[in-house]
Protein backbone atom coordinates (compact mmCIF):
# COMPACT_ATOMS: atom_id res chain seq x y z
CA UNK A 1 0.00 0.00 0.00
CA UNK A 2 1.57 3.49 -0.96
CA UNK A 3 1.38 6.77 1.02
CA UNK A 4 -1.81 7.81 -0.47
CA UNK A 5 -3.71 4.10 0.34
CA UNK A 6 -2.71 4.23 4.01
CA UNK A 7 -3.66 8.21 4.27
CA UNK A 8 -7.26 6.72 2.93
CA UNK A 9 -7.02 3.98 5.55
CA UNK A 10 -6.27 6.22 8.36
CA UNK A 11 -8.75 8.29 7.09
CA UNK A 12 -11.45 5.35 6.87
CA UNK A 13 -10.72 4.46 10.41
CA UNK A 14 -11.28 8.26 11.52
CA UNK A 15 -14.41 8.33 9.69
CA UNK A 16 -16.00 4.58 11.50
CA UNK A 17 -15.67 6.66 14.55
CA UNK A 18 -17.56 9.54 13.84
CA UNK A 19 -20.39 8.18 11.52
CA UNK A 20 -22.79 5.33 12.03
CA UNK A 21 -22.00 1.88 9.90
CA UNK A 22 -24.70 2.53 6.95
CA UNK A 23 -22.91 5.87 6.04
CA UNK A 24 -20.03 4.79 5.44
CA UNK A 25 -19.29 3.00 2.17
CA UNK A 26 -16.45 0.96 1.32
CA UNK A 27 -17.42 -2.06 -1.08
CA UNK A 28 -16.30 -2.07 -4.21
CA UNK A 29 -19.45 -2.40 -6.10
CA UNK A 30 -21.12 -0.23 -4.06
CA UNK A 31 -18.62 2.81 -4.29
CA UNK A 32 -18.85 2.08 -8.02
CA UNK A 33 -23.05 3.69 -7.60
CA UNK A 34 -21.03 7.25 -7.25
CA UNK A 35 -18.44 7.46 -10.40
CA UNK A 36 -20.10 10.07 -12.08
CA UNK A 37 -22.38 12.51 -12.11
CA UNK A 38 -24.78 13.57 -14.65
CA UNK A 39 -21.97 13.80 -17.43
CA UNK A 40 -21.54 9.79 -17.82
CA UNK A 41 -18.57 10.45 -20.08
CA UNK A 42 -16.14 10.58 -17.21
CA UNK A 43 -16.16 8.14 -14.83
CA UNK A 44 -13.68 7.26 -11.34
CA UNK A 45 -14.75 5.24 -8.57
CA UNK A 46 -14.17 6.98 -5.34
CA UNK A 47 -11.75 5.14 -2.68
CA UNK A 48 -14.45 5.85 0.17
CA UNK A 49 -18.15 7.24 0.29
CA UNK A 50 -19.48 9.26 3.76
CA UNK A 51 -23.16 10.46 3.97
CA UNK A 52 -22.52 12.52 6.72
CA UNK A 53 -25.93 13.13 8.84
CA UNK A 54 -25.04 16.80 10.23
CA UNK A 55 -22.78 19.68 9.74
CA UNK A 56 -20.71 18.64 12.40
CA UNK A 57 -20.31 15.11 11.35
CA UNK A 58 -19.40 16.65 7.67
CA UNK A 59 -17.10 19.17 9.05
CA UNK A 60 -15.11 16.56 11.13
CA UNK A 61 -15.18 14.49 7.92
CA UNK A 62 -13.25 17.07 6.35
CA UNK A 63 -10.98 17.92 9.37
CA UNK A 64 -9.86 14.14 8.83
CA UNK A 65 -8.78 14.61 5.25
CA UNK A 66 -7.04 17.74 6.41
CA UNK A 67 -5.02 16.11 8.48
CA UNK A 68 -3.74 13.18 6.13
CA UNK A 69 -3.62 15.30 3.36
CA UNK A 70 -6.80 13.00 1.34
CA UNK A 71 -8.62 14.83 -1.47
CA UNK A 72 -12.04 14.98 -0.97
CA UNK A 73 -15.02 15.61 -3.50
CA UNK A 74 -18.58 17.05 -2.14
CA UNK A 75 -21.35 16.05 -3.92
CA UNK A 76 -25.07 16.54 -3.73
CA UNK A 77 -27.83 14.61 -6.04
CA UNK A 78 -25.28 13.92 -8.97
CA UNK A 79 -26.99 15.81 -12.01
CA UNK A 80 -24.44 18.23 -12.39
CA UNK A 81 -23.86 18.11 -16.19
CA UNK A 82 -19.69 19.22 -16.39
CA UNK A 83 -18.38 15.96 -14.40
CA UNK A 84 -18.27 18.48 -11.10
CA UNK A 85 -18.48 15.73 -8.39
CA UNK A 86 -16.16 13.58 -10.57
CA UNK A 87 -14.97 11.33 -7.53
CA UNK A 88 -11.18 11.27 -6.73
CA UNK A 89 -9.47 7.63 -6.87
CA UNK A 90 -7.89 8.58 -3.84
CA UNK A 91 -9.55 10.46 -2.06
CA UNK A 92 -13.27 10.49 -0.32
CA UNK A 93 -17.04 11.53 -1.27
CA UNK A 94 -18.77 13.48 0.89
CA UNK A 95 -22.14 12.72 -0.08
CA UNK A 96 -25.00 14.97 1.55
CA UNK A 97 -27.89 14.03 0.22
CA UNK A 98 -28.65 13.06 3.70
CA UNK A 99 -28.40 16.31 4.59
CA UNK A 100 -32.20 17.79 3.56
CA UNK A 101 -33.69 19.91 6.66
CA UNK A 102 -35.93 22.90 6.12
CA UNK A 103 -34.70 23.92 9.20
CA UNK A 104 -36.60 27.37 8.83
CA UNK A 105 -39.12 29.34 6.62
CA UNK A 106 -39.46 32.96 7.33
CA UNK A 107 -42.33 34.40 5.14
CA UNK A 108 -42.68 37.35 7.03
CA UNK A 109 -38.74 38.38 5.91
CA UNK A 110 -39.29 36.07 2.97
CA UNK A 111 -36.40 34.16 3.92
CA UNK A 112 -35.27 30.14 4.04
CA UNK A 113 -33.14 28.42 5.78
CA UNK A 114 -32.07 24.89 4.26
CA UNK A 115 -29.07 21.99 4.67
CA UNK A 116 -27.45 21.30 1.26
CA UNK A 117 -29.25 18.08 0.60
CA UNK A 118 -32.92 19.88 0.37
CA UNK A 119 -34.49 18.90 -3.15
CA UNK A 120 -35.02 22.48 -5.53
CA UNK A 121 -38.37 22.22 -5.62
CA UNK A 122 -39.26 21.27 -2.06
CA UNK A 123 -37.77 24.50 -1.41
CA UNK A 124 -40.96 25.87 -3.39
CA UNK A 125 -43.13 23.33 -1.76
CA UNK A 126 -42.82 24.47 1.71
CA UNK A 127 -42.94 28.10 0.82
CA UNK A 128 -46.15 27.78 -0.98
CA UNK A 129 -48.63 27.84 1.44
CA UNK A 130 -47.02 30.82 2.54
CA UNK A 131 -47.57 32.83 -0.81
CA UNK A 132 -44.03 32.25 -1.56
CA UNK A 133 -41.88 30.29 -3.80
CA UNK A 134 -38.00 29.97 -4.68
CA UNK A 135 -37.08 31.60 -8.28
CA UNK A 136 -33.85 29.39 -9.31
CA UNK A 137 -35.29 26.26 -11.32
CA UNK A 138 -33.14 24.12 -13.53
CA UNK A 139 -34.83 21.15 -15.38
CA UNK A 140 -33.35 19.26 -13.15
CA UNK A 141 -35.34 20.76 -10.10
CA UNK A 142 -37.79 17.71 -8.94
CA UNK A 143 -34.45 16.04 -8.10
CA UNK A 144 -31.00 18.36 -7.91
CA UNK A 145 -30.25 19.68 -4.35
CA UNK A 146 -29.25 23.09 -3.12
CA UNK A 147 -25.68 22.54 -2.21
CA UNK A 148 -24.84 21.53 -5.45
CA UNK A 149 -26.94 24.85 -7.08
CA UNK A 150 -24.98 26.66 -4.77
CA UNK A 151 -21.58 25.22 -5.68
CA UNK A 152 -22.30 25.53 -9.40
CA UNK A 153 -24.90 28.88 -9.46
CA UNK A 154 -27.14 27.15 -11.21
CA UNK A 155 -29.76 28.92 -13.34
CA UNK A 156 -32.93 27.51 -14.79
CA UNK A 157 -35.71 28.42 -16.95
CA UNK A 158 -36.60 31.72 -14.80
CA UNK A 159 -33.17 33.44 -14.19
CA UNK A 160 -34.13 35.80 -17.29
CA UNK A 161 -36.24 37.33 -15.04
CA UNK A 162 -35.09 36.38 -11.71
CA UNK A 163 -31.56 35.49 -11.86
CA UNK A 164 -29.01 32.80 -10.64
CA UNK A 165 -28.67 30.62 -7.75
CA UNK A 166 -26.05 33.54 -6.42
CA UNK A 167 -29.00 36.46 -7.22
CA UNK A 168 -31.10 34.20 -4.11
CA UNK A 169 -28.67 33.28 -2.07
CA UNK A 170 -27.98 35.91 1.59
CA UNK A 171 -25.87 33.22 3.41
CA UNK A 172 -24.30 30.40 4.28
CA UNK A 173 -22.29 28.01 6.74
CA UNK A 174 -19.61 26.97 5.21
CA UNK A 175 -16.81 24.43 6.03
CA UNK A 176 -13.65 25.36 4.86
CA UNK A 177 -10.87 22.83 3.19
CA UNK A 178 -9.42 22.34 6.87
CA UNK A 179 -12.57 21.69 8.36
CA UNK A 180 -13.17 24.54 10.71
CA UNK A 181 -16.64 26.09 10.23
CA UNK A 182 -17.19 29.77 9.07
CA UNK A 183 -20.34 31.51 8.75
CA UNK A 184 -20.56 33.64 5.25
CA UNK A 185 -23.13 36.94 4.70
CA UNK A 186 -26.69 36.32 6.63
CA UNK A 187 -29.96 37.56 6.50
CA UNK A 188 -29.28 41.26 5.32
CA UNK A 189 -29.76 41.99 1.96
CA UNK A 190 -25.98 42.72 1.58
CA UNK A 191 -23.39 42.18 4.50
CA UNK A 192 -20.55 44.45 4.48
CA UNK A 193 -16.89 43.47 3.96
CA UNK A 194 -15.32 41.53 1.29
CA UNK A 195 -17.62 39.44 -0.34
CA UNK A 196 -16.67 35.39 0.23
CA UNK A 197 -19.68 34.73 0.11
CA UNK A 198 -19.93 35.55 -3.76
CA UNK A 199 -16.49 33.59 -3.91
CA UNK A 200 -17.69 30.94 -3.02
CA UNK A 201 -21.31 30.30 -5.01
CA UNK A 202 -20.45 29.04 -8.28
CA UNK A 203 -16.91 27.80 -7.17
CA UNK A 204 -17.91 24.04 -8.33
CA UNK A 205 -16.52 22.85 -4.60
CA UNK A 206 -13.09 23.63 -4.73
CA UNK A 207 -13.03 26.13 -1.99
CA UNK A 208 -14.72 24.15 0.73
CA UNK A 209 -18.60 22.95 1.54
CA UNK A 210 -21.83 24.62 2.17
CA UNK A 211 -23.41 22.73 5.16
CA UNK A 212 -26.72 25.52 5.22
CA UNK A 213 -28.13 28.21 3.08
CA UNK A 214 -29.95 31.20 3.51
CA UNK A 215 -32.11 31.83 0.49
CA UNK A 216 -34.48 34.84 -0.66
CA UNK A 217 -37.75 33.69 -1.03
CA UNK A 218 -39.74 35.49 -3.88
CA UNK A 219 -43.92 36.01 -3.71
CA UNK A 220 -46.01 34.32 -5.74
CA UNK A 221 -46.98 36.34 -8.84
CA UNK A 222 -50.86 38.04 -9.26
CA UNK A 223 -51.26 36.41 -12.45
CA UNK A 224 -49.18 33.93 -14.77
CA UNK A 225 -49.47 33.21 -18.38
CA UNK A 226 -47.58 30.40 -20.36
CA UNK A 227 -47.69 30.90 -24.34
CA UNK A 228 -46.62 28.49 -26.64
CA UNK A 229 -45.65 29.55 -30.13
CA UNK A 230 -44.78 27.68 -33.47
CA UNK A 231 -42.12 29.12 -36.02
CA UNK A 232 -40.96 27.86 -39.20
CA UNK A 233 -37.33 28.76 -38.22
CA UNK A 234 -35.01 28.95 -35.00
CA UNK A 235 -34.09 31.94 -37.44
CA UNK A 236 -37.92 33.20 -36.83
CA UNK A 237 -38.22 32.45 -33.17
CA UNK A 238 -34.88 33.97 -32.58
CA UNK A 239 -35.85 37.31 -34.33
CA UNK A 240 -38.73 37.08 -31.82
CA UNK A 241 -36.88 36.84 -28.95
CA UNK A 242 -35.08 39.91 -29.30
CA UNK A 243 -37.75 41.57 -30.35
CA UNK A 244 -39.58 40.92 -27.31
CA UNK A 245 -36.80 41.65 -24.77
CA UNK A 246 -36.12 45.24 -26.79
CA UNK A 247 -39.70 46.12 -26.42
CA UNK A 248 -38.96 46.92 -23.02
CA UNK A 249 -40.61 43.53 -22.17
CA UNK A 250 -38.74 40.82 -19.50
CA UNK A 251 -40.83 37.71 -19.31
CA UNK A 252 -40.37 35.12 -16.57
CA UNK A 253 -38.87 32.99 -18.91
CA UNK A 254 -38.11 32.65 -22.87
CA UNK A 255 -37.15 28.89 -23.78
CA UNK A 256 -36.67 27.60 -27.40
CA UNK A 257 -36.36 24.53 -28.94
CA UNK A 258 -35.64 23.27 -33.08
CA UNK A 259 -37.34 20.53 -34.57
CA UNK A 260 -34.50 17.93 -33.20
CA UNK A 261 -35.47 18.72 -29.66
CA UNK A 262 -39.63 18.69 -30.85
CA UNK A 263 -39.06 15.46 -31.98
CA UNK A 264 -37.53 13.82 -28.81
CA UNK A 265 -39.87 15.58 -26.41
CA UNK A 266 -42.54 14.32 -28.61
CA UNK A 267 -41.22 10.42 -28.42
CA UNK A 268 -40.95 10.66 -24.46
CA UNK A 269 -43.88 12.95 -23.38
CA UNK A 270 -46.28 13.59 -26.27
CA UNK A 271 -46.37 17.01 -25.28
CA UNK A 272 -48.47 18.11 -28.63
CA UNK A 273 -46.58 20.74 -29.91
CA UNK A 274 -47.57 22.53 -32.71
CA UNK A 275 -47.18 20.43 -35.87
CA UNK A 276 -44.28 20.43 -38.59
CA UNK A 277 -42.56 23.47 -36.26
CA UNK A 278 -38.98 23.71 -36.70
CA UNK A 279 -38.92 26.12 -33.42
CA UNK A 280 -41.04 26.55 -30.59
CA UNK A 281 -40.92 29.51 -28.21
CA UNK A 282 -42.38 28.98 -24.52
CA UNK A 283 -43.06 32.32 -23.18
CA UNK A 284 -44.17 32.74 -19.70
CA UNK A 285 -45.39 36.28 -18.21
CA UNK A 286 -45.67 37.14 -14.55
CA UNK A 287 -46.73 39.70 -12.58
CA UNK A 288 -49.74 42.32 -11.53
CA UNK A 289 -52.65 40.99 -13.99
CA UNK A 290 -52.83 44.40 -15.89
CA UNK A 291 -48.89 44.59 -16.60
CA UNK A 292 -49.43 40.87 -17.60
CA UNK A 293 -52.54 41.16 -19.74
CA UNK A 294 -50.57 44.59 -21.63
CA UNK A 295 -47.48 42.24 -22.13
CA UNK A 296 -49.26 39.63 -23.46
CA UNK A 297 -50.96 40.91 -26.49
CA UNK A 298 -47.58 42.72 -27.49
CA UNK A 299 -45.76 39.30 -27.21
CA UNK A 300 -48.96 37.78 -29.70
CA UNK A 301 -48.13 41.02 -31.89
CA UNK A 302 -44.09 40.49 -32.18
CA UNK A 303 -44.24 36.99 -32.09
CA UNK A 304 -46.95 37.55 -36.05
CA UNK A 305 -44.68 39.93 -36.70
CA UNK A 306 -42.09 37.13 -36.70
CA UNK A 307 -43.29 34.63 -38.39
CA UNK A 308 -45.19 32.18 -36.00
CA UNK A 309 -47.81 30.57 -37.24
CA UNK A 310 -49.72 29.07 -34.35
CA UNK A 311 -49.75 30.65 -30.33
CA UNK A 312 -51.29 28.94 -27.47
CA UNK A 313 -52.11 30.48 -24.37
CA UNK A 314 -52.30 27.85 -21.54
CA UNK A 315 -55.69 28.30 -19.91
CA UNK A 316 -55.25 25.97 -17.18
CA UNK A 317 -52.27 24.48 -14.40
CA UNK A 318 -52.61 21.10 -16.61
CA UNK A 319 -51.99 22.76 -19.74
CA UNK A 320 -49.55 25.51 -18.63
CA UNK A 321 -47.73 21.93 -17.13
CA UNK A 322 -47.98 20.05 -20.45
CA UNK A 323 -46.19 22.64 -22.03
CA UNK A 324 -43.39 22.93 -20.01
CA UNK A 325 -43.29 19.16 -19.52
CA UNK A 326 -42.06 18.70 -22.74
CA UNK A 327 -39.11 21.98 -22.42
CA UNK A 328 -37.83 20.27 -18.70
CA UNK A 329 -38.26 16.87 -20.45
CA UNK A 330 -35.76 17.65 -23.41
CA UNK A 331 -32.68 16.22 -22.03
CA UNK A 332 -33.67 13.09 -21.04
CA UNK A 333 -35.79 12.72 -23.64
CA UNK A 334 -32.83 12.92 -25.80
CA UNK A 335 -32.37 9.80 -24.94
CA UNK A 336 -35.08 8.09 -27.34
CA UNK A 337 -33.49 9.51 -30.67
CA UNK A 338 -30.11 8.98 -29.59
CA UNK A 339 -28.22 5.90 -27.28
CA UNK A 340 -25.40 8.91 -26.55
CA UNK A 341 -25.09 12.44 -26.07
CA UNK A 342 -23.20 15.25 -24.96
CA UNK A 343 -25.27 18.34 -22.80
CA UNK A 344 -23.32 21.50 -23.78
CA UNK A 345 -23.68 24.91 -22.27
CA UNK A 346 -22.54 28.48 -23.57
CA UNK A 347 -23.80 31.49 -23.63
CA UNK A 348 -23.97 34.47 -26.28
CA UNK A 349 -26.16 37.45 -26.98
CA UNK A 350 -29.61 37.04 -27.59
CA UNK A 351 -28.76 39.23 -31.18
CA UNK A 352 -26.14 36.71 -32.18
CA UNK A 353 -28.83 33.51 -31.76
CA UNK A 354 -29.63 33.63 -35.61
CA UNK A 355 -26.62 33.56 -36.89
CA UNK A 356 -24.88 31.16 -34.20
CA UNK A 357 -27.76 28.49 -34.78
CA UNK A 358 -26.83 28.57 -38.30
CA UNK A 359 -23.11 27.89 -37.37
CA UNK A 360 -24.11 24.81 -35.79
CA UNK A 361 -26.27 23.76 -38.30
CA UNK A 362 -23.74 24.14 -40.81
CA UNK A 363 -20.81 22.32 -38.09
CA UNK A 364 -23.57 19.48 -37.78
CA UNK A 365 -23.97 19.07 -41.66
CA UNK A 366 -20.44 18.58 -42.56
CA UNK A 367 -19.30 16.62 -39.57
CA UNK A 368 -22.27 14.57 -39.80
CA UNK A 369 -22.98 15.03 -36.03
CA UNK A 370 -26.67 15.62 -35.03
CA UNK A 371 -27.33 18.64 -32.94
CA UNK A 372 -30.60 19.00 -30.89
CA UNK A 373 -30.97 22.84 -29.52
CA UNK A 374 -33.08 23.18 -26.73
CA UNK A 375 -32.29 26.35 -23.90
CA UNK A 376 -33.01 29.53 -22.68
CA UNK A 377 -33.44 32.36 -25.34
CA UNK A 378 -34.12 35.33 -23.45
CA UNK A 379 -30.03 35.56 -22.22
CA UNK A 380 -28.65 33.58 -24.72
CA UNK A 381 -27.88 30.44 -22.65
CA UNK A 382 -27.63 27.58 -25.45
CA UNK A 383 -27.92 24.01 -24.53
CA UNK A 384 -26.80 22.36 -27.67
CA UNK A 385 -27.21 18.18 -27.39
CA UNK A 386 -24.77 16.50 -29.63
CA UNK A 387 -25.71 13.28 -30.58
CA UNK A 388 -23.54 10.25 -30.62
CA UNK A 389 -23.50 6.40 -30.48
CA UNK A 390 -20.58 5.62 -28.69
CA UNK A 391 -20.74 1.80 -30.22
CA UNK A 392 -19.41 3.27 -33.28
CA UNK A 393 -15.36 3.73 -33.63
CA UNK A 394 -14.90 7.46 -33.28
CA UNK A 395 -18.29 8.65 -32.65
CA UNK A 396 -17.42 9.94 -29.63
CA UNK A 397 -14.52 12.03 -30.89
CA UNK A 398 -16.50 13.20 -33.29
CA UNK A 399 -19.26 14.41 -30.91
CA UNK A 400 -16.74 15.91 -28.29
CA UNK A 401 -15.19 18.01 -31.37
CA UNK A 402 -18.15 19.86 -32.42
CA UNK A 403 -18.51 19.94 -28.68
CA UNK A 404 -15.70 22.16 -28.52
CA UNK A 405 -16.17 24.08 -31.79
CA UNK A 406 -19.88 25.19 -30.35
CA UNK A 407 -18.15 26.64 -27.56
CA UNK A 408 -15.35 28.52 -29.66
CA UNK A 409 -18.40 29.99 -31.61
CA UNK A 410 -19.91 31.15 -27.98
CA UNK A 411 -16.58 33.11 -27.49
CA UNK A 412 -16.33 34.40 -31.24
CA UNK A 413 -19.24 36.06 -30.35
CA UNK A 414 -18.70 37.77 -27.38
CA UNK A 415 -20.07 35.03 -24.91
CA UNK A 416 -19.15 32.25 -22.39
CA UNK A 417 -18.35 29.11 -22.24
CA UNK A 418 -20.92 28.15 -19.51
CA UNK A 419 -23.96 29.76 -18.20
CA UNK A 420 -24.96 27.23 -15.63
CA UNK A 421 -23.83 23.90 -15.64
CA UNK A 422 -20.14 24.94 -14.67
CA UNK A 423 -16.94 24.26 -16.01
CA UNK A 424 -15.68 20.77 -13.54
CA UNK A 425 -14.14 18.35 -15.39
CA UNK A 426 -15.47 18.68 -18.64
CA UNK A 427 -14.62 22.50 -19.93
CA UNK A 428 -10.99 22.45 -18.04
CA UNK A 429 -9.33 22.61 -21.23
CA UNK A 430 -11.58 24.87 -22.58
CA UNK A 431 -10.86 27.64 -19.65
CA UNK A 432 -7.48 29.27 -21.74
CA UNK A 433 -9.31 30.13 -24.89
CA UNK A 434 -11.35 32.63 -22.82
CA UNK A 435 -8.35 34.02 -20.88
CA UNK A 436 -5.72 34.59 -20.30
CA UNK A 437 -2.76 32.83 -18.01
CA UNK A 438 -2.81 35.91 -16.15
CA UNK A 439 -6.31 35.51 -15.33
CA UNK A 440 -6.39 31.70 -14.76
CA UNK A 441 -3.42 32.97 -12.11
CA UNK A 442 -5.35 35.16 -10.48
CA UNK A 443 -8.41 32.73 -9.98
CA UNK A 444 -5.80 30.42 -8.98
CA UNK A 445 -4.78 32.27 -5.83
CA UNK A 446 -8.23 33.18 -4.76
CA UNK A 447 -8.74 29.08 -4.57
CA UNK A 448 -5.30 28.82 -2.82
CA UNK A 449 -6.51 31.06 -0.36
CA UNK A 450 -8.75 29.39 0.73
CA UNK A 451 -6.73 25.69 0.03
CA UNK A 452 -3.35 26.00 -0.04
CA UNK A 453 -3.39 22.20 0.01
CA UNK A 454 -5.09 21.60 -2.94
CA UNK A 455 -7.81 18.80 -1.34
CA UNK A 456 -10.83 20.18 -2.20
CA UNK A 457 -12.35 19.18 -5.14
CA UNK A 458 -8.68 19.14 -7.03
CA UNK A 459 -8.41 18.93 -10.82
CA UNK A 460 -11.32 20.69 -11.52
CA UNK A 461 -12.10 23.81 -13.60
CA UNK A 462 -8.47 24.90 -14.19
CA UNK A 463 -6.44 23.47 -17.36
CA UNK A 464 -3.03 22.71 -15.42
CA UNK A 465 -1.95 22.72 -11.85
CA UNK A 466 -1.45 26.13 -10.59
CA UNK A 467 0.40 27.33 -7.24
CA UNK A 468 -0.47 25.72 -3.73
CA UNK A 469 2.83 23.93 -3.94
CA UNK A 470 1.56 22.03 -7.53
CA UNK A 471 3.75 22.02 -10.45
CA UNK A 472 3.76 25.34 -12.27
CA UNK A 473 2.01 25.02 -15.89
CA UNK A 474 3.34 27.67 -18.58
CA UNK A 475 4.93 29.70 -15.73
CA UNK A 476 8.82 29.14 -15.89
CA UNK A 477 9.86 31.44 -13.36
CA UNK A 478 7.97 33.84 -10.31
CA UNK A 479 4.43 34.53 -10.68
CA UNK A 480 3.25 37.71 -11.64
CA UNK A 481 1.60 37.96 -8.48
CA UNK A 482 4.89 37.19 -6.72
CA UNK A 483 6.83 39.46 -8.16
CA UNK A 484 4.39 42.60 -7.58
CA UNK A 485 4.29 41.54 -3.63
CA UNK A 486 0.82 40.75 -3.76
CA UNK A 487 0.98 36.90 -3.24
CA UNK A 488 3.47 33.73 -2.92
CA UNK A 489 3.71 30.52 -3.52
CA UNK A 490 2.09 28.15 -0.48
Amino acid sequence: MGDAGAAVEAVTRRVRELLPDHAVVTDRARLRTYECDGLAHYRVTPALVVMPQDATQLADVVRACAEHGVPFVARGSGTGLSGGALPHAEGVLVVTSQMRQITDVRPEDQRAVVEPGVINLDVTRAATPHGYYYAPDPSSQQICSIGGNVAENSGGAHCLKYGFTTNHVLGADFVTPQGDTVVLGGDAPDSPGYDLLGAVVGSEGTLGVVTSTTVRLVRLPEEVRTILVGFESTDQAGAATSAIIAAGIVPAAIEMMDALAIEAAEAAVQCNYPDGAGAVLVIELDGASVEVEQEYAEVERLCTENGAFEQRLATDPAERALIWKGRKSAFAAVGRISPDYIVQDGVIPRTALPQVLRAIADLSGTSGVRVANVFHAGDGNLHPLVLFDDAVEGAGDAAEEVSGAILDLCIEHGGSITGEHGVGMDKAKYMPRMYTDEDLDTMQLVRCAFDPQSISNPGKVFPTPRLCGEVPGRHKGAHPAQEAGLAEVF
